[in-house]
Order: C-alpha cells, then sequence, then structure tokens
C-alpha cells in the first residue's frame, strides 16, 4: 500500500492512497473530505461537483462532492459550518490518513475524519468524529455523506420477510422526507430490496431507516460500491431513528450514515465508523426482480 501527496482537479495539496485494487483520494485543501474512490482502472464512484472543485476559501458552504463529514441533525445550521478552507492537520498513520479543521464560530465543532486503506483488498475504513469546543453542552450526533456518482442503482436490503400470524411485531423502519413521492418510479420497494435509481430527469427525494442489515450498495458503470454501518441497540438516533439516509436528486445520489445523537459537555467527542469495498467489472444483474438481485449480488458479497 502506497501514501503520496498528488494533484487533483486544481487542488494540489492531497494525500493519495492506493494498494494493488484501488485508489483513494483525500483532499488537504477544504475539508475534511475524501474527493474520489476508483478501482485502479475504473472511474470515481463519487461525484464532484464541476463548479465547486479545486476551489476554496468561499464565503458560503459548497457541496463539492465526494465523501464528507457532516454534524445532524441538519434542522440546526451548524450541519451548514463552512468548510471551504485547507485542513488545520492531518497526520499520515500506518495506512492511511488523520485529517480534521478548525472549529468554525459560532458552533466550535472540531470535525475529524480518519481513512484507511487495507495492505491487500479494496477495503477502507472511515471514521467520523466531532469534538466540541465550545464552553457549554451540545447535542449532535456525526454523519458520514457519500455522494455518489449519476447513473447508478442502489440496493438497501430488508429484513427477512415474516409470515401471519407468527410475525405480530413490526420489524423494520423507512421514514419519508415530506417531499418524497413514495409513487415515483425510480423506487421499488421489494420484500427483500428496496432498489432506487438515480436518473437525470429525478426530483429530490429522501428515506431514512433503522437500518439493521449492516450494509448498502450502489451499482454503476460496472462496479458495486458497498457501504456497510452497526445499527447501536438502544441508541437515540436523530430523524425519527435513522441511521441510515439516502438523498437523490437529478445530478447525484448520497449514501449517508449517521452515529447516535449525543449530549457532549466541553471537550467531549462522539464518532461512527463506515467500511467500504468496491468491486469492478462486475456485469448487470439479469432484473431487479427479487430472485435476480438475490442471485447476482451473494456471490458478490459473499
Amino acid at each position: 500500500m502506497k501514501v503520496e501527496k498528488t494533484e487533483y482537479h486544481g487542488w494540489k495539496n492531497n494525500v493519495k492512497l492506493s494498494n494493488d485494487h484501488v485508489e483513494l483520494i483525500v483532499t488537504l485543501d477544504v475539508g475534511p473530505r475524501i474527493i474520489s474512490y476508483r478501482a485502479l482502472h475504473g472511474k470515481n464512484v463519487f461525484h464532484n461537483f464541476p463548479e465547486s472543485i479545486g476551489k476554496s476559501g468561499e464565503t458560503e458552504w459548497q457541496n463539492r462532492g465526494g465523501h464528507r463529514i457532516w454534524i445532524a441533525p441538519e434542522g440546526m445550521d451548524i450541519s451548514y459550518a463552512l468548510d471551504n478552507a485547507p485542513v488545520s492537520k492531518y497526520e499520515l498513520t500506518e495506512n492511511g490518513v488523520r485529517v480534521e479543521n478548525d472549529p468554525v464560530a459560532p458552533w466550535g465543532i472540531r470535525k475529524e475524519m480518519t481513512v484507511s486503506l487495507a495492505e491487500d483488498s479494496s477495503e477502507v475504513t472511515v471514521r467520523h468524529r466531532l469534538i466540541n469546543e465550545k464552553k457549554e453542552p451540545v447535542e449532535i450526533a456525526s454523519w458520514g455523506l457519500s455522494v455518489m456518482a449519476a447513473g447508478g442503482l442502489e440496493i438497501i436490503p430488508l429484513p427477512p420477510l415474516g409470515e401471519h400470524p407468527q410475525s405480530l411485531l413490526p420489524n423494520r423502519v423507512i421514514i419519508p422526507w415530506p417531499y418524497t413521492d413514495m409513487s415515483d418510479p425510480r423506487w421499488r420497494f421489494g420484500w427483500k430490496y428496496i432498489t432506487l435509481r438515480q436518473t437525470s430527469d429525478g426530483v429530490p427525494a429522501k428515506i431514512g431507516l433503522s437500518h439493521k442489515e449492516k450494509w448498502v450498495a450502489y451499482y454503476n458503470a460496472d462496479s458495486l460500491f458497498v457501504k456497510e454501518v452497526e445499527y447501536i441497540e438502544g441508541a437515540t438516533y436523530t430523524d425519527l431513528g435513522s441511521n441510515f439516509e439516502t438523498f437523490n436528486c437529478s445530478e447525484m445520489l448520497e449514501i449517508e450514515t449517521l452515529g447516535p445523537l449525543r449530549k457532549l459537555a466541553p471537550g467531549q467527542s462522539t464518532e461512527h465508523t463506515e467500511k467500504w469495498r468496491l468491486l469492478g467489472d462486475v456485469p448487470q444483474p439479469a432484473s431487479l426482480q427479487e430472485e435476480d438481485l438475490a442471485k447476482w449480488l451473494e456471490p458478490l458479497l459473499a
């Protein structure tokens, strides 16, 4: 596994992590943010916004794309605290890099992201950490958002299907946002999976889940991106209990994970971790029927 400095679309200071399987780029010129993740001979799985890539110093928050750490819940303006300046500190680790930014006034929350790449596989571990540097407590949750390239298919596994009258208690929580049309043909709510297509004519839509199945996948341009996150039983999550959320619009699709909602005293921190995998040269599924999707996915995820 190699760690080296590189340029990226106008940004001069970036850390590239690579091995025989994948390449990952963490920018130091803004952030913390991972801006690219791709198989060595494949395309970036993340969307980059051309109007803001390579730039910095803006007075308003910029999406830019890639993968970022954010602060939940979104209803507070704290989510849009600026990250348009260079990271304040970075440290190379044995198999990756740790980056952090200075707290933005008046919020006083330091963001820290630690990114590690496995020696001999595509596996990436991303640790999202928020530190309260204010003089008073604050109740927040860590939030990781991956902005995926356009044109793909998201696959969200559902808990096992039960039978009536044996299965009398619910086993899934699906939380639609107010602007989400559940009859939108981009969605397919099956017995084994929820699927969501990203299309250029799509209107904004978002759902959250209390997601205990651990993984979500996104298939695009012959590659399969897999993200894993834990669900902590008994923990309180924002947005009516969501530890996973997905947002879709005409430009991109976001795969989002959240840590538990915690009240942090001054100096305390909260965090959560994602794991990623990337498989290249993956043929298309025969169809979006549940049986075909399962037959296609299960060997890939084994």
